[in-house]
Formats: structure tokens, C-alpha cells, sequence
């Protein structure tokens, strides 16, 4: 229904005299996500229309989509006389904790270097503050965990075209995803140039026991430390105890 909605808009916008703006509509099917102990992972849907045709020799799409930011450490291992031993340590500020592009076509073939840096698309294009070490393999090493751990996603499966001017995308969310306030954006590019933008915000929350034991570990850490060590005690007792009867 959102679909239709969004299509019978656009066609039924006044015609003028001049060119008229770019017109585009998006909308996310859900605009919150919930975490539960039980997680293990959901997508993000973007869908919407345009007022022109989408593809090739047409408008193009690109949909990005930004998490929380965070800090973090990235440390070099070096060899000293056969032991591993921590090295140089690069901090990383600004990281966000998650990043996913999809696009009509890859964004490399759509946008020019300098339109892609000022609109910050692609990995390498984030602006990530490095202080420590300056050597580049540190932002290397740092996006190939990310990616590895499934939370930076770079060209995500192409966005979608239905009849011409309706689009969805799907955009992956691991089941180690970071919650908090995330951005979604819709652009659209015509002829190399980004012509029109929508924001849009999806919610992550922890919700249930996952949501209690965050608030624990947040608010009274030493109660939750305590907790952790009682549990896997007791874990271990009850294993000793199996395995005495088996």
C-alpha cells in the first residue's frame, strides 16, 4: 500500500512551465528494530518512487545507510624473539559502527572522486580521525574487520526497479549490530551529479532480557562482573557434575 501511495504522488504532481525539481519519495518498512537474546540479525527495507524513469540512460539511486559512531583501537602485533607483543596502536574516532551502500549501478560509474568524497560514499571516502599511528594499514586493517564482522557493507545486492520508478533495497543488519539512532539516505543521481536527497531514521533498541542486562552492564558493571563470574562457576560445577555421573 505504501508503494501505491508513494507512486500516485508522484504522478499526480501539477505540471509547470519551468523544469520542475527532482521529485523522489522514500520510505523504510519499519522505522525500529528490535534486539532480543534471540537476535540473529534483520535487514534494513528501503523502498520508494521517483518522477522519472530509473536506469540506464536515466536517473540512477544510491542508498546509504550510517549507524552510531564509535572509538576504537587498532593495534599492530610485532614478533620479538619469538613472542608476540603489542606494537603500534592507532585510535580510529568517528568510526560508525555501521555502513551499508547499495546502488542501481556501483557508485564508482555514477559520481566522480570529488562528488563522492563530499558526499562521503564509499569506504575509503569515510572520514575517520586516526590519531597514534599514521600508517595506513591500520584504516586497512580496521575496515577489513569491520567488514568482516558484517557491519560495513560496501555495494550491497543493487537496488531493486519495478515499472520504471519504483525501487526498494535491502541492506543487511548482522546479528552483532550496534543499536542506537541510525541514518538512512536515498539519493538520486542524474547525469554524475546528486540532484535530490531524502533522510530517513531507523531506531535500534535492545529489547526484553537483552535490553535488562545492557542497563546492568552499563549502569552497576561490578554487579554484572560479579554475576558473569557466578554463573560460568556454577556452569563449571554443573559440567564437573555430568561428567562424574556419565
Amino acid at each position: 500500500m505504501r508503494w501505491l501511495l508513494l507512486a500516485l504522488l508522484l504522478l499526480a504532481a501539477p505540471a509547470h512551465s519551468q523544469p520542475a525539481p527532482p521529485l523522489l519519495a522514500a520510505e523504510l518498512s519499519s522505522n525500529r528494530i528490535e534486539v532480543t537474546t534471540a537476535f540473529t540479525g534483520a535487514e534494513i527495507l528501503v523502498f520508494g518512487a521517483t518522477d522519472r524513469l530509473i536506469g540506464a540512460g536515466a536517473d540512477q539511486l544510491l542508498v546509504v545507510a550510517t549507524g552510531p559512531e564509535q572509538s576504537l583501537l587498532v593495534r599492530e602485533k610485532v614478533e620479538v624473539m619469538g613472542l608476540w607483543l603489542n606494537g603500534p596502536t592507532a585510535r580510529f574516532n568517528r568510526v560508525p559502527g555501521y555502513w551499508a551502500m547499495a546502488g542501481t549501478s556501483p557508485v564508482a560509474t555514477l559520481l566522480d572522486a570529488a562528488e563522492r568524497a563530499e558526499n562521503r560514499l564509499g569506504l575509503d571516502r569515510l572520514p575517520l580521525v586516526q590519531l597514534g599511528a599514521r600508517d595506513a594499514r591500520f584504516r586497512e586493517a580496521l575496515a577489513k574487520l569491520k567488514q568482516a564482522q558484517g557491519l560495513w557493507v560496501n555495494e550491497a545486492s543493487p537496488v531493486q526497479v519495478s515499472g520504471g520508478r519504483l525501487f526498494h533495497a535491502r541492506l543487511p543488519l548482522p546479528s552483532s549490530v550496534v543499536t542506537g539512532a541510525y541514518r538512512v539516505q536515498v539519493l538520486l543521481v542524474r547525469d554524475g551529479t546528486v540532484v535530490a536527497r531524502q533522510e530517513l531514521r531507523l531506531d535500534v533498541e535492545r529489547s526484553g532480557s537483552a535490553a535488562w542486562i545492557a542497563d546492568v552492564a552499563r549502569d552497576q558493571p561490578v554487579l554484572y562482573g560479579l554475576a558473569c563470574i557466578l554463573l560460568a562457576a556454577l556452569a563449571g560445577w554443573l559440567g564437573s557434575v555430568l561428567f562424574r555421573r556419565g
